[in-house]
């Protein structure tokens, strides 16, 4: 079994440990099946109206959980998320909503709900924080804290589904439709509590397996054991250089498992599941949108038979790297067009609200006098993509 050391300090890949600094009583820090631990001496049926208030019809306040007894709502109400939302942010006409969530221990957890016009997407995090150091990555800049819980992980969709059920976005569906682990975090370094979020949100929730992306950097022998997993998810690999000198310098991680390897493993990936991989390039000027870039990075796609997902950068407070022109944006993915892959022009949401993963976590640290951007703080303690 891969060993935590051919990771980054403090990741891993066998599973969580055991570093929650909370106490895991919660009913979303309760596996499903053990949800009646929680309710002594209530009769059994009781057990499957609170499943299904959490999974199914997720609400934001137990006092909504209309048919539960007043005791058992009481009981729930101080714990019955864990966490507390610190900041909530809007923008898109409402159709972009941004959580930055505390958890009791003081770990920083975030989370953007987008509406569109046939899907409602929720990008969540499976770690607070990040050891995997990528240079543009607002979530790298502040390190590592710990790795979330499954159940901090599947109460992340449980809210953001609470909160269109109670505030709905004009002119997209009332449900998230499809989850992406591209938030904050390297999901497949806390594997075992993605893959207990992963069933927790198809098999309990019922959300589609095919509507849930997981987003690596390339730890490989992740990319590998999620091929072998009962559900057919989609992988989405973060690739941003088409040569590993200029990766290494993007993404760390490269030095341990270098393109050749990540792209045999998303071969595996594909013939496994019979799933076409998605590469995520973000687009950073002057680094990696050169048409030189743009011609093997087609050259991978079409070798891989890959989707190609291009991102412009949501520039960072702290990450020296900028966003390309508009220009120079259309003529970069049009060379890649030309060469041969598929390829898409990503919708860049919530600029204006920081809305790149650990991009709220960072203005929220930052003091108002010294925020770099000028950012007047008026965000801040309100109650409630870049990888």
């Amino acid at each position: 079994m891969q060993s935590e050391t051919d990771l980054p300090d403090g990741s891993e890949l066998s599973g969580v440990r055991s570093d929650q600094r909370q106490n895991p009583t919660g009913p979303y820090l309760t596996a499903p099946e053990d949800l009646g631990s929680l309710l002594p001496g209530e009769p059994s049926f009781r057990t499957d109206q609170l499943r299904e208030w959490l999974y199914e019809h997720p609400v934001l306040d137990p006092e909504e959980m209309t048919n539960l007894p007043v005791r058992v709502r009481n009981a729930l109400g101080p714990n019955h998320w864990p966490f507390a939302v610190e900041v909530e942010q809007s923008s898109d006409r409402g159709r972009t909503r941004k959580w930055l969530f505390r958890a009791p221990d003081g770990a920083a957890i975030e989370a953007v709900l987008m509406g569109y016009r046939r899907r409602t997407t929720l990008c969540i995090s499976s770690q607070a924080g990040c050891a995997m150091k990528c240079s543009f990555c607002a979530t790298g800049q502040f390190g590592f804290e710990r790795h979330l819980a499954p159940g901090e992980i599947a109460a992340q969709v449980a809210f953001a589904a609470a909160s269109l059920r109670d505030r709905p976005m004009d002119d997209s569906p009332t449900r998230v439709s499809n989850v992406v682990f591209m938030g904050m975090g390297e999901p497949l370094a806390n594997y075992a509590s993605v893959r207990e979020a992963l069933r927790r949100l198809i098999d309990v929730m019922g959300i589609s397996a095919r509507s849930i992306t997981v987003s690596t950097v390339g730890v490989v022998p992740g990319i590998d054991r999620l091929a072998e997993e009962p559900w057919s998810v989609s992988l989405a690999l973060s690739l941003h250089a088409a040569d590993d000198h200029l990766r290494e310098t993007l993404v760390p991680l490269n030095a341990r498992y270098p393109i050749d390897e990540l792209l045999a493993s998303a071969r595996r990936f594909t013939a496994g599941k019979g799933r076409r991989v998605t590469l995520e390039w973000t687009l950073m000027k002057g680094l990696n949108d050169t048409p030189e870039q743009a011609r093997a990075l087609a050259a991978i796609a079409r070798e891989v038979r890959a989707h190609v997902n291009v991102i412009p950068m949501n520039p960072t407070p702290l990450a020296p790297q900028q966003r390309p022109s508009d220009l120079q944006i259309r003529r970069f993915v049009d060379e890649v067009k030309r060469h041969g892959a598929n390829v898409t022009l990503r919708d860049t949401r919530g600029t204006e609200i920081d809305a790149a993963c650990g991009q709220l976590r960072v203005r929220s640290a930052t003091p108002p006098e010294d925020d770099p951007a000028g950012n007047s703080g008026q965000h801040r303690n309100r109650t409630a993509d870049n990888r």
